[in-house]
């Protein structure tokens, strides 16, 4: 397996859960990382102690605000000169049903696409700019399951978004692989975090039927799937997505 020695890895979403544990996995992996957490910086001390300061750079911004991807990329490649990798980790899954006020449901669907694919695609943007520079790059984005398959009554805004994500990962890689632009998705289904625990622990029996493995996948399935992508091993891999969900649904 190659190593990430001297690549700069830009990683969104960073404060807990997928993001956190895709920054140490990067880390180990011998990668400089930019890792972003939300306009509060939580997540920020136990990035620090577990890292060599030396390699990692944290960024803070809220992406639920138009624009403020460009500004984050643009002060990722001023840490080291460039980004060589992009993971659009970040996004938001706050429950809404079609009972809401019209308003309520509104808000939360401009919210929900503003941080999941306005803010990743404002980010590929700027990628894809920073890459035709520099002659390439790589663009991992983090999808879901819900992507192909739909999700709940509560979470279809949130399918939505992830499906858009899948199709543009699949535009970039078609449209700019001569550029020496590589674009993968990966697309968990349940993961086993902090945020997720309550609604794993309150549907464990449904959930133990449904995962065909009997349990969500750890984050660290999806960090180790980023670092292999990361170390360039699979180039003609470019616009794939690769699954993480058990065979809990199998395309």
């Amino acid at each position: 397996m190659k190593t990430l020695n001297g690549k700069v890895v830009f990683v969104t979403g960073a404060s807990r859960g997928i993001g956190a544990v895709t920054v140490h996995a990067l880390l180990e992996a011998g990668a400089s990382v930019v890792a972003h957490l939300g306009r509060s910086g939580h997540g920020r001390e136990a990035l620090i102690e577990a890292s060599d300061p030396e390699r990692l750079h944290i960024l803070t911004g809220d992406l639920a605000r138009s624009s403020e991807m460009t500004r984050l990329f643009s002060e990722a490649v001023a840490w080291k000169g460039r980004v060589d990798v992009l993971v659009n980790n970040a996004g938001i899954a706050p429950p809404l049903t079609i009972d809401a006020p019209l308003d309520v449901w509104s808000e939360v669907w401009n919210e929900t696409l503003q941080v999941n694919l306005l803010s990743l695609s404002e980010g590929c943007r700027a990628a894809l700019l920073h890459y035709r520079e520099r002659g390439g790059g790589m663009i991992i984005n983090i999808a879901s399951r819900a992507a192909f398959r739909g999700d709940n009554p509560d979470a279809m805004h949130y399918a939505a978004s992830k499906g858009a994500v899948v199709t543009l990962t699949k535009s970039i890689a078609r449209n700019f692989a001569a550029a020496g632009v590589l674009a993968y998705a990966v697309a968990p289904g349940w993961v086993r975090t902090d945020m997720a625990e309550a609604y794993l622990t309150a549907h464990k029996d449904d959930l133990a039927r449904e995962l065909p493995m009997g349990d969500a996948a750890p984050p660290e399935d999806v960090a180790n799937t980023v670092v292999f992508l990361a170390s360039g091993a699979v180039p003609h891999m470019t616009g794939a997505t690769l699954d993480i969900n058990g065979a809990s649904y199998v395309r």
